[in-house]
This record gives structure tokens, C-alpha cells and sequence, in this order.
């Protein structure tokens, strides 16, 4: 779900690795807005707040989050129907994707109904804005330096909306501390606090940890983790769901087989819901999706600084204090490692296949002990967006407006996640649903 936080060389995994800043320096206290979080940290500030962190991505809490994933696709559906309704059938999919993804954190993380898919919302346009300005000032150099980047006027938009999402985040950790210590003041007085009817969010969650000393978060590195749960899960969520549903509109016959399964899984249980425990009843549409994650990897490469000298095969030393810039995208497209890597072929992930390959060559979410720490929760999220979405809508390959009519394929744009030169535009149709009964999104 995150930014990608381990090392694979060559299927050499190494624990003498730190995590380089050269590529994480935009999202620097300073230089971007989630502070000095999990993502940044080394050493044993970082095996602390991992530990800590670590209950919130366990799959009993995951299990919550499931019900939110659903309702914040029927909202992005709803909307998809009333477009088709009218006429227009060719949609880009980033827009619509990343603002729905939001809306799904924004729940997970702090209970908060943003309604940013339907109406303008501060918070999500500030997120937006910021994630735009880390982009533009990664492209140019003299904006690196802080004291040219402050005086310019995308310096003062910057600190604008870091405001913003800085005070969203604090007023929110504020309150639910001052909560949860007065439901402790009061919970030997009733048998069910208002904590216990409601979900805990992850907010909650890492409020309550506590590491072996009794010590919890405090409140400032509570509001990091929380800012980066929010910027680094929505693009990197979104992106590998576009990618997936423009692989799926460009090999209709896998599109079909996904959306067969989809559909005698819902009749089954005789809903329009995904359940946690139907996600392990997905599994082609799983296999897809991995393939899909492989060609368009949201995130291209990771850095790391070796920490001491490393011996390779061939008598090769790899020296301390050397960075080692490891390329998913080139992990991913080796033919010595995969057959044919540029085609899609969701069968390479079918079981048996997997066994034969190096456990180091599909690494989406990273590998070893830095990996995604919540890629459990994207992987969840993307299986219910994706299976709904086949559900109800048939998908093929669109047309950016600007670029005229050609074969719909488009250009891979790295950016802080891959998107794609002009957008990602599909054609949407819409699925029969009346064997399924009335659908939830109406």
C-alpha cells in the first residue's frame, strides 16, 4: 500500500542496508509533510516504531476495514453510472481513483467522512496540492535549496497546504487522546464505552500501543505516521488499481474470467458486498492483479547506503557508504528472472508457477524486513475495488481526448507513483446486474 521500504539485489537480501535520503528527501520534515515517520527512520527508532505500528495492520483490524473499502467504491460507481447514464462513456480513471482511495483513508484512518468524491474537501485538495508540488520541485534543481524554494510561489503554496493538512491531522490526535483518557477516567462506571461500540480507526490503534516499557507514540510522531499512511497509501493504491483495470480492458478474455468469478462468488452468498473472507475466493482475479503490480509497479525504484562492506559472488565487494539505487521496475522486467516480461500473463502467479521463482523477483511492496508495512491493506483494498468494479461495469481501452483516436495504449509516467502521459482513459459499460438483485450502490 506504501512507499516501498526494503532491499532486493540479485536475490541477495542484506540487513546491512540503511535507507538512503537521497530519495526520500522530499518527504523530509521540511520538504514534505509527513515528518519524521516509519518511511525515514533507521535503526532502532525505526524497529520501535515498526513494533508499535505493527497491530495496526494486523488482518483482525483489516477485517473492519473491508465494509469502508465497499462503500467508497459504490460511492465512485455511483458516479461512473450517472456519467455512462448521460452519455459519456470515456473516463480517465486517476482522477476518479485517487479521489475515491482518499475517501477510503481518510474513514480507515480517522473515522472521517470527507465526502471528497461528491464535494470539495480542504483537507483532500491540500493533499492533492502537496503531492503535485513534491513533483514540480523534484524537477527543478534550484528549488532543492530551502532558502531559494521558501521565497518562490510555489515555496508559499507549499507551506499553505502543509498547514492545512498539519492542522487536520493535529486537531484529530488532540481530541482522540483527550477521549480516550477521559473514557479511562470513566470506564469502571459502564460496562461499554463509546471506544468500544465504534471501530477503532488507526488513529486509535497506534494511540493505544505501547512498546515494552509502557512508552506509546507521542502525539507528533503520531501525526507523522498518520500523514504518511494518508500520502504515501492513496497514489500508490490508486495507481495499482488504474494499472489493473487498463491491463483487464486491454485482455478482454482475462477481464472476463475475472469478472465470472466475481460473479458466482456474489451469488453465492447472495450480496453485493465483498466480505474479508471473500478475498481468498478471488483468487484470478488476485493472480491479475500481482501480474498487473509487476508490469506497472506504482513504485519504480528504492535507494538504500550499504552500512558495511558486502561480499557478492564472483569475489565481488560491494563497499561500505556505497548507495545502491535497486530498480523494481528493471526487477520486474528481467528476462532472466521472468519469460517474456513485457507481456501481460496473469498465469505466471498460478501457485506451482511461483514455487520455481526467486522469492526476490516480485517485489511490489518491497522485500525483507524494511518491506511495506501495510501492503496487506492495499492488497485488500485493490481486490474489492477491482472484483466490484468487474461486477458492474465492462471495461475497455480508451481514448485521451487531447491525443485523438489511436489504440488507446499509452506512455508510463514516473512520478512520485507511475501514472500515464495524458491520463488513463477507459470505456465503461455497464454490466447486467438484475441476476444479482438490487445493487448497493443505489
Amino acid at each position: 500500500m506504501s512507499l516501498s521500504t526494503g532491499i532486493c539485489v540479485r536475490g541477495w537480501v542484506s540487513r546491512t542496508l540503511t535507507r538512503r535520503k537521497l530519495t526520500y528527501k522530499l518527504t523530509e520534515p521540511g520538504f514534505s509533510f509527513t515528518g519524521h515517520s516509519l518511511l525515514i527512520s533507521n535503526g532502532e527508532e525505526w524497529s520501535r516504531k515498526r513494533r508499535l505500528l505493527t497491530p495496526a495492520f494486523h488482518f483482525d483490524i483489516l477485517k473492519n476495514y473491508v465494509l469502508t473499502f465497499n462503500s467508497s467504491t459504490n460511492t465512485m460507481h455511483n458516479k461512473w453510472h450517472h456519467l455512462v447514464a448521460g452519455g459519456t462513456t470515456n473516463i480517465e480513471m486517476f482522477g476518479h481513483v485517487t479521489l475515491m482511495t482518499l475517501d477510503s483513508l481518510l474513514k480507515c484512518a480517522f473515522s472521517y467522512q470527507s465526502n471528497c468524491q461528491e464535494s470539495t474537501s480542504e483537507y483532500v485538495s491540500a493533499i492533492v496540492e502537496l503531492s503535485d508540488l513534491v513533483i514540480d520541485r523534484r524537477l527543478r534543481i534550484l528549488h532543492h535549496w530551502d532558502w531559494i524554494y521558501w521565497r518562490t510561489e510555489q515555496g508559499k503554496r507549499f507551506k499553505r497546504a502543509l498547514s492545512v493538512v498539519h492542522r487536520f491531522t493535529r486537531d484529530i490526535v488532540q481530541k482522540r487522546r483527550a477521549l480516550i483518557d477521559q473514557q479511562r477516567e470513566t470506564e469502571t462506571l459502564t460496562s461499554m464505552t463509546t471506544a468500544q461500540e465504534r471501530k477503532k480507526d488507526f488513529v486509535d490503534l497506534i494511540l493505544l500501543s505501547k512498546d515494552e516499557g509502557g512508552q506509546g507514540l507521542t502525539d507528533e510522531e503520531i501525526q507523522a505516521e498518520a500523514n504518511t499512511f494518508m500520502f504515501a497509501g492513496h497514489d500508490t493504491t490508486a495507481s495499482a488499481i488504474c494499472w489493473t483495470l487498463y491491463n483487464l480492458a486491454h485482455h478482454p478474455h482475462y477481464q472476463e474470467k475475472c469478472r465470472q468469478e466475481v460473479m458466482e462468488l456474489m451469488q453465492e452468498q447472495d450480496g453485493h458486498e465483498i466480505q474479508w473472507e471473500d478475498l481468498s475466493n478471488l483468487p484470478f482475479t488476485t493472480m491479475c492483479i500481482k501480474e498487473s503490480l509487476r508490469l506497472h509497479s506504482p513504485v519504480q525504484a528504492v535507494t538504500r547506503k550499504y552500512t558495511q562492506d558486502v561480499a557478492l559472488p564472483g569475489d565481488l565487494i560491494v563497499p561500505q557508504g556505497v548507495i545502491c539505487l535497486v530498480s523494481l521496475y528493471g526487477t520486474h522486467h528481467n528476462p532472466e528472472v521472468w519469460t517474456n516480461p513485457h507481456e501481460f500473463d496473469p498465469l505466471r502467479f498460478e501457485p506451482t508457477s511461483a514455487q520455481s521463482r526467486s522469492s526476490h523477483g516480485f517485489i511490489p511492496f518491497s522485500s525483507g524486513p524494511r518491506n511495506c508495512i501495510g501492503q496487506k491493506f492495499a492488497m485488500a483494498e485493490l481486490r474489492v475495488v477491482v472484483a466490484l468494479t468487474l461486477l458492474r461495469f465492462r471495461l475497455t481501452p480508451g481514448v485521451d481526448p487531447e491525443a485523438g483516436s489511436g489504440s488507446g495504449k499509452v506512455r508510463r509516467l514516473p512520478q512520485l507513483v507511475l501514472r500515464a502521459e495524458g491520463g488513463l482513459w477507459l470505456q465503461l459499460e455497464t454490466v447486467n446486474e438484475s441476476n444479482l438483485g438490487e445493487p448497493a450502490y443505489k
